[in-house]
């Protein structure tokens, strides 16, 4: 099997767990995830099968949108309700416009601390496992953003909310800095990711329900997955080119879209079968590949 798969995850599993559970059904080792879900998190997880472990890279820095509850008065060492808690607080009596106020000061660029509990690595080794180990942890701050962000419902010790963030952006962040900047603490008690890039939940296999057939059936083919990429058409002259990994002159390529990309922008290769034969990027007047996907008759 080659393509994507869109799975919703359950709680209380790794997406590690469900990237087995796919390899065992399909009996095929060529599975890989894109995008990690902690354990306690439910939803979107982009599953990539065969030749669509190739679009991994790509398909990690899409943005991604999240419904999230906060709990408020307790903030735990994961930053999450699967945590011991560190400290507690007083909690303010809250309304809507307070929250929208405050959670108004996240949206767009800026500094963010990552949890000490995280899958971040220092040195080779994941920050969670430093930390398990007893080690003295320090978590880099990272400049991320935050598309949108709405308030659901506040309640007396609670907030709900939907977000709209970009790539390396911690859910689990946002919960302990909205709770302190509203003058108390918190922690993340319910997550559950709605979409990733252009994959949602209307997509989604069950994560109690992986079969072989299951996987089948909701399998997105490479092609169709590549549908965020910048599209860049082919004539056959150009498919024989980038089927050797060599420079595809303009001249083998349809149409001179593909001279407005940057540099650094991967563009999708399709011959005109309608099937995508490579990864590419602009280079000079033409394209270079950087990833080929097998042809497969």
């Amino acid at each position: 099997m080659n393509g994507i798969l869109v799975v919703d995850k359950p709680a209380g599993c790794t997406s590690h767990d469900v990237v087995q559970q796919v390899r065992k059904a399909i009996q095929q080792r060529s599975v890989g995830h894109a995008g990690t879900l902690d354990p306690l998190a439910t939803g979107v997880l982009v599953v990539a099968i065969g030749e669509g472990t190739k679009l991994v890279p790509y398909l990690q820095s899409e943005d991604k949108r999240y419904e999230v509850s906060i709990a408020l008065g307790a903030e735990t060492d994961s930053l999450d309700a699967d945590g011991a808690v560190t400290e507690r607080a007083e909690v303010p009596l809250l309304d809507r416009q307070r929250v929208l106020e405050t959670l108004a000061q996240f949206v767009g660029k800026h500094p963010q601390v990552a949890p000490k509990l995280s899958a971040i690595k220092v040195r080779g080794t994941p920050l969670h496992r430093r930390a398990r180990r007893g080690e003295d942890v320090v978590a880099p701050t990272r400049e991320v953003v935050l598309l949108e962000a709405s308030v659901e419902d506040v309640g007396r010790e609670e907030l709900r909310l939907k977000v709209h963030c970009g790539k390396g952006f911690y859910v689990r962040s946002l919960a302990r800095d909205l709770a302190r900047a509203l003058g108390t603490v918190g922690h993340v008690s319910r997550l559950r990711r709605t979409a990733s890039g252009s994959f949602d939940l209307g997509q989604a296999l069950e994560g109690h329900a992986i079969t072989a057939e299951a996987v089948e059936s909701h399998l997105i083919p490479v092609s169709e997955a590549c549908g965020a990429l910048t599209r860049v058409d082919l004539q056959e002259t150009g498919v024989e080119q980038a089927r050797h990994g060599r420079r595809i002159a303009a001249q083998d390529i349809s149409g001179d879209a593909w001279r407005e990309s940057a540099t650094d922008q991967t563009l999708a290769l399709f011959g005109p079968d309608g099937e995508v034969v490579a990864l590419g990027r602009r280079q000079d007047d033409g394209v270079r590949v950087v990833r080929g996907f097998v042809r497969h008759t």
